[in-house]
Order: structure tokens, then sequence, then C-alpha cells
């Protein structure tokens, strides 16, 4: 797989994982409960922030350690049976989202459970320093990472398959791409916008972001499969 190729997978991976809501959720909510416990702007930008920057630490932990196992486990170079797995574990997850990730009620209310939802709800309430908003962002994406699987799995094996020197790029652009939807929640609060305008659009917008990050999953599968599961066999071929 050469580099181009690669950094699209992990682009496309990276799109996916931008199109999960429960960061965005729970940003919304602090970002609401900042606002109305009468904080000035610059300290919801400086909170909201340090969500951000805990998201994307977590992001970044999350793949780096993912890429570390699959590179002690497959000594830099994954197996065929280990892409076909990942493929197998794609397809079952774009399903599980076209299925089960919002719950079938009013508003954008997400598949995890009941007790996960009432602990982030009851922590961005509590939420009033910057240290406790950068440990929410952590935790916030910690809480998805049944459906974050899928995406962090492919894009590690990508990455173990680059030149050194590549590697780090390419952990940079994922958490880049994959922060997109919470930090243009971030400017929208910064630049004035109301959260219930926000708030809004995501659920006019539910389904088809639902749609797109199953469709975003199956489109990987197949481009995975034509470049490292055809195309070697092809090669071996010859």
């Amino acid at each position: 797989m050469d580099i181009p190729t690669s950094f699209s997978i992990i682009t496309l991976a990276a799109l996916v994982h931008a199109s999960f809501q429960l960061s965005v959720s729970v940003l919304t909510l602090l970002s609401g409960h900042a606002i109305g416990s009468k904080k000035s702007h610059n300290n919801v930008l400086k909170l909201t922030a340090s969500f951000l920057a805990g998201s994307a630490l977590m992001i970044v932990l999350l793949l780096s350690f993912s890429a570390l196992v699959f590179d002690r486990l497959f000594d830099g170079k994954a197996s065929e049976l280990a892409w076909i797995t990942a493929c197998g574990l794609l397809i079952g997850v774009a399903v599980a989202i076209w299925l089960f990730y919002y719950r079938r009620e009013k508003g954008t209310i997400l598949w995890i459970p009941r007790g996960m939802a009432r602990y982030l709800t009851k922590r961005t309430k509590s939420t009033k320093m910057n240290a406790e908003a950068f440990g929410l962002g952590l935790t916030s994406v910690t809480g998805e990472i049944l459906f974050l699987v899928a995406p962090l799995v492919i894009s590690a094996l990508t990455l173990i398959q680059l030149p050194a020197s590549w590697q780090l790029a390419g952990l940079i652009l994922y958490t880049a791409v994959s922060m997109l939807s919470l930090f243009v929640v971030w400017v929208l609060v910064g630049s004035g916008h109301t959260l219930s305008s926000i708030q809004k659009w995501r659920e006019n917008n539910k389904g088809f972001l639902q749609f797109s990050a199953g469709a975003g999953l199956l489109i990987l599968v197949f481009f995975v499969y034509v470049n490292e599961i055809i195309g070697n066999t092809t090669v071996g071929g010859f």
C-alpha cells in the first residue's frame, strides 16, 4: 500500500469518527451549563477548549496504543487474515450504526447505556474548571469506544505499514480530521451562534450523519479489500 492510499484510508476512517456524536453532545451540554452559570465568553471558550484538548489526547492515545499492539503482533506488516478480520469488524459496526446508533426517540439521544448518559450529564453540570473539562473530554471519547473501535483498528493497521517517518504524520492526520465536528461546534459557540440552533441542525441531520457513518465504513471495506486482499493476491499470483 503506497503512502497516498494509506493516507486516504486514514482520512476516511477519521471522517467516520468525526460523524459520531457523543463528544459533540457532551460539548454542547458543557457549553450550555457554562453559559447558564453566567461565565464570561472567554471563560466559556477556555473551558470548552480544554474539553477539545482532552478529546484530542484520548484519540492520540487510543490510536497510538492500537498501532503499538498491532506492530508487536504483526511485526510491522499486517497479515491478510488481519485485514479480512478488520473488514468484517467494519461491516458489523456499520450495520450496528444503522440499526442502533440513535434511540427511537425525539432529539439526538444516543445508544449509550443510561448509566453512562447520566454520569456524563452529571459531570457536565459539575464541571467548573479547565482541568475538569479536560478530563471530561477524555471520558467522552472512551464512552463511544464500541463504535470507535472500527475506524481506530483500520487506521492502526494502516499506520504500522507506513514508513516510520510518515507514521507521526498519519497519527496527526487522523486526530485532526476526527476532531473536525468538535472544532466546528467550538467555533460556532465562540462566534455567538446559539446552542439551540446548533442542536436543531443536529436533530434535522441526524439521519444523514447516521447513514454517512455506516456508508463510510462500507466504503472503507471496499477500499481495503481491493488494495490489501485482492491486490496482494494478484501480486502473489504473478
